[in-house]
Protein backbone atom coordinates (compact mmCIF):
# COMPACT_ATOMS: atom_id res chain seq x y z
CA UNK A 1 0.00 0.00 0.00
CA UNK A 2 1.04 3.35 -0.27
CA UNK A 3 2.28 5.30 2.29
CA UNK A 4 -0.04 7.80 3.78
CA UNK A 5 -3.37 6.34 1.87
CA UNK A 6 -5.85 5.26 3.78
CA UNK A 7 -7.60 2.21 3.42
CA UNK A 8 -11.68 1.91 3.01
CA UNK A 9 -13.30 -1.56 3.72
CA UNK A 10 -15.70 -3.34 2.20
CA UNK A 11 -18.43 -5.35 3.51
CA UNK A 12 -16.06 -7.96 3.44
CA UNK A 13 -13.77 -6.45 6.19
CA UNK A 14 -11.38 -6.61 3.28
CA UNK A 15 -9.47 -3.14 1.44
CA UNK A 16 -11.01 -2.58 -1.30
CA UNK A 17 -9.22 -2.94 -4.23
CA UNK A 18 -9.35 0.73 -5.38
CA UNK A 19 -8.00 2.54 -2.56
CA UNK A 20 -4.67 -0.17 -3.08
CA UNK A 21 -3.87 0.08 -6.92
CA UNK A 22 -2.29 3.71 -7.69
CA UNK A 23 -3.66 5.15 -10.91
CA UNK A 24 -6.89 7.47 -10.40
CA UNK A 25 -7.59 8.34 -14.18
CA UNK A 26 -6.95 4.50 -14.71
CA UNK A 27 -9.58 3.73 -11.50
CA UNK A 28 -11.92 6.58 -12.92
CA UNK A 29 -12.24 4.95 -16.72
CA UNK A 30 -13.16 1.72 -15.42
CA UNK A 31 -15.90 3.10 -13.04
CA UNK A 32 -17.20 5.13 -15.14
CA UNK A 33 -17.11 2.54 -17.98
CA UNK A 34 -18.81 0.32 -15.18
CA UNK A 35 -21.74 2.65 -14.72
CA UNK A 36 -22.45 3.57 -17.87
CA UNK A 37 -22.85 -0.45 -19.08
CA UNK A 38 -25.15 -0.84 -16.13
CA UNK A 39 -26.84 2.42 -17.18
CA UNK A 40 -27.49 0.93 -20.72
CA UNK A 41 -28.44 -2.40 -19.22
CA UNK A 42 -31.13 -0.62 -17.68
CA UNK A 43 -32.38 1.15 -20.45
CA UNK A 44 -32.01 -1.90 -22.93
CA UNK A 45 -33.50 -4.30 -20.44
CA UNK A 46 -37.59 -3.01 -21.09
CA UNK A 47 -36.65 -3.64 -25.39
CA UNK A 48 -35.53 -6.90 -24.00
CA UNK A 49 -31.76 -6.50 -24.91
CA UNK A 50 -28.57 -6.91 -22.74
CA UNK A 51 -25.66 -5.03 -23.19
CA UNK A 52 -23.49 -5.24 -26.76
CA UNK A 53 -26.74 -6.42 -28.58
CA UNK A 54 -27.53 -2.87 -29.40
CA UNK A 55 -24.42 -3.14 -31.32
CA UNK A 56 -24.74 -6.04 -33.45
CA UNK A 57 -28.56 -5.49 -34.12
CA UNK A 58 -27.36 -1.79 -35.71
CA UNK A 59 -24.69 -4.00 -37.79
CA UNK A 60 -27.26 -6.25 -39.18
CA UNK A 61 -29.82 -3.11 -39.82
CA UNK A 62 -27.59 -1.36 -41.14
CA UNK A 63 -25.53 -3.22 -43.66
CA UNK A 64 -28.48 -6.21 -44.28
CA UNK A 65 -27.74 -10.04 -43.87
CA UNK A 66 -23.88 -10.64 -43.84
CA UNK A 67 -21.44 -13.43 -42.76
CA UNK A 68 -21.19 -14.35 -39.15
CA UNK A 69 -17.27 -14.00 -39.60
CA UNK A 70 -17.87 -11.05 -40.90
CA UNK A 71 -19.82 -9.92 -37.91
CA UNK A 72 -17.54 -10.89 -35.46
CA UNK A 73 -15.18 -8.97 -37.15
CA UNK A 74 -17.28 -5.64 -37.84
CA UNK A 75 -18.05 -6.29 -33.65
CA UNK A 76 -14.62 -6.64 -32.40
CA UNK A 77 -15.23 -9.30 -30.26
CA UNK A 78 -14.73 -12.96 -29.12
CA UNK A 79 -16.43 -15.48 -31.58
CA UNK A 80 -17.96 -17.15 -28.80
CA UNK A 81 -19.37 -14.02 -27.48
CA UNK A 82 -20.89 -13.02 -30.77
CA UNK A 83 -22.47 -16.66 -30.96
CA UNK A 84 -24.06 -16.66 -27.55
CA UNK A 85 -25.17 -13.05 -28.37
CA UNK A 86 -26.78 -14.73 -31.71
CA UNK A 87 -28.15 -17.39 -29.87
CA UNK A 88 -30.22 -15.60 -27.40
CA UNK A 89 -31.04 -12.97 -30.31
CA UNK A 90 -32.37 -16.13 -32.42
CA UNK A 91 -34.71 -17.59 -29.60
CA UNK A 92 -36.15 -13.99 -29.02
CA UNK A 93 -36.78 -13.20 -32.63
CA UNK A 94 -34.37 -10.74 -33.62
CA UNK A 95 -32.23 -12.46 -35.83
CA UNK A 96 -32.15 -15.49 -38.12
CA UNK A 97 -29.05 -17.37 -39.58
CA UNK A 98 -28.96 -19.21 -42.52
CA UNK A 99 -26.28 -21.08 -44.66
CA UNK A 100 -24.51 -18.37 -47.13
CA UNK A 101 -25.85 -19.64 -50.94
CA UNK A 102 -22.40 -18.55 -52.14
CA UNK A 103 -20.22 -20.33 -49.38
CA UNK A 104 -22.54 -23.55 -47.35
CA UNK A 105 -19.62 -23.57 -45.11
CA UNK A 106 -20.48 -19.47 -43.93
CA UNK A 107 -23.18 -18.59 -42.07
CA UNK A 108 -25.32 -15.55 -42.72
CA UNK A 109 -27.01 -13.84 -40.10
CA UNK A 110 -29.79 -11.19 -40.38
CA UNK A 111 -32.41 -8.92 -38.79
CA UNK A 112 -35.84 -10.42 -38.79
CA UNK A 113 -38.72 -7.63 -39.90
CA UNK A 114 -39.96 -8.55 -36.28
CA UNK A 115 -36.93 -6.69 -34.73
CA UNK A 116 -37.12 -3.79 -36.69
CA UNK A 117 -39.47 -2.03 -34.72
CA UNK A 118 -36.81 -2.25 -32.27
CA UNK A 119 -34.20 -0.02 -34.08
CA UNK A 120 -36.05 3.52 -33.57
CA UNK A 121 -36.18 2.14 -29.98
CA UNK A 122 -32.75 1.57 -29.41
CA UNK A 123 -31.50 4.66 -30.95
CA UNK A 124 -34.37 6.27 -28.23
CA UNK A 125 -32.26 4.46 -25.89
CA UNK A 126 -29.32 5.55 -26.35
CA UNK A 127 -29.80 9.24 -26.87
CA UNK A 128 -31.38 9.19 -23.44
CA UNK A 129 -27.93 7.39 -22.16
CA UNK A 130 -25.97 9.87 -23.93
CA UNK A 131 -27.85 12.74 -22.42
CA UNK A 132 -28.16 11.33 -18.66
CA UNK A 133 -24.12 10.50 -19.21
CA UNK A 134 -23.25 14.74 -20.31
CA UNK A 135 -26.49 16.07 -17.70
CA UNK A 136 -25.14 18.79 -16.27
CA UNK A 137 -21.99 19.53 -18.71
CA UNK A 138 -22.06 22.69 -20.83
CA UNK A 139 -21.46 21.94 -24.58
CA UNK A 140 -18.10 23.42 -24.21
CA UNK A 141 -17.47 20.80 -21.35
CA UNK A 142 -19.08 18.22 -23.56
CA UNK A 143 -16.79 18.97 -26.71
CA UNK A 144 -13.50 19.07 -24.23
CA UNK A 145 -14.75 15.68 -23.04
CA UNK A 146 -15.08 14.18 -26.25
CA UNK A 147 -11.61 15.21 -27.40
CA UNK A 148 -9.85 14.16 -24.01
CA UNK A 149 -11.71 10.82 -24.31
CA UNK A 150 -10.99 10.38 -28.10
CA UNK A 151 -6.88 11.49 -26.78
CA UNK A 152 -7.19 8.75 -24.12
CA UNK A 153 -8.56 6.37 -27.09
CA UNK A 154 -5.45 7.34 -29.14
CA UNK A 155 -2.76 6.51 -26.19
CA UNK A 156 -4.25 3.30 -25.60
CA UNK A 157 -4.53 2.00 -29.40
CA UNK A 158 -1.08 3.11 -29.57
CA UNK A 159 -0.39 -0.16 -26.99
CA UNK A 160 -3.15 -2.56 -28.16
CA UNK A 161 -2.54 -4.41 -31.64
CA UNK A 162 -5.10 -3.37 -34.54
CA UNK A 163 -6.75 -1.17 -32.99
CA UNK A 164 -9.58 0.09 -35.20
CA UNK A 165 -9.49 3.25 -36.36
CA UNK A 166 -11.99 6.07 -34.16
CA UNK A 167 -14.42 6.61 -36.17
CA UNK A 168 -14.98 2.55 -36.98
CA UNK A 169 -15.45 1.45 -33.11
CA UNK A 170 -16.78 -1.31 -31.88
CA UNK A 171 -19.82 -1.12 -34.38
CA UNK A 172 -20.16 -1.14 -38.15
Amino acid sequence: MRAGSETTECSTGLPQLDCLLDGPTSRGISRVGRLHRMAAAKLLRGLGLYPGQEFLMMCLWEAGAVRQSELIKRLELDPSTVTKMLQRLEQSGHVRRRPDPADRRAVLVEATERSCGLRQEVERAWERLEEHTVTGLSEAERAELSRLLGRVEENLCAQTADCPPPECGPVC
